[in-house]
């Protein structure tokens, strides 16, 4: 997902409820989000389905990554060794 410009990708509320359709559009030609504002702050993010998609698996990835960490760090891993030859042995190897 590409960052967002704060001279294009920060609109007031207000803006966006007078023309939604030009703001899908332009979310979804650039690919990237636009953060709303009401009263000078930050109250909604529009960003294209795709790249939300996207977003979603990437935090799995790292919700697993995290939980991996975890499961390490209280001594529940398994040593490489051991984890290659369960691998192969299911395998058939």
């Amino acid at each position: 997902m590409s960052k967002v410009r704060v001279d294009e990708d920060i609109r007031p509320l207000s803006e966006f409820r007078a023309g939604v359709a030009s703001f899908v559009k332009h979310v979804h030609e650039t690919r990237r989000p636009m953060v709303l504002t009401q009263r000078g702050r930050g109250v909604a993010v529009l960003m294209d389905v795709h790249e939300f998609e996207l977003m979603q698996k990437r935090l799995e990835i790292l919700e697993d990554i995290y939980r991996a960490e975890e499961q390490l760090a209280a001594g529940e891993g398994v040593p490489h060794r051991e984890a290659r030859a369960r691998v192969l042995k299911g395998l058939g190897r």
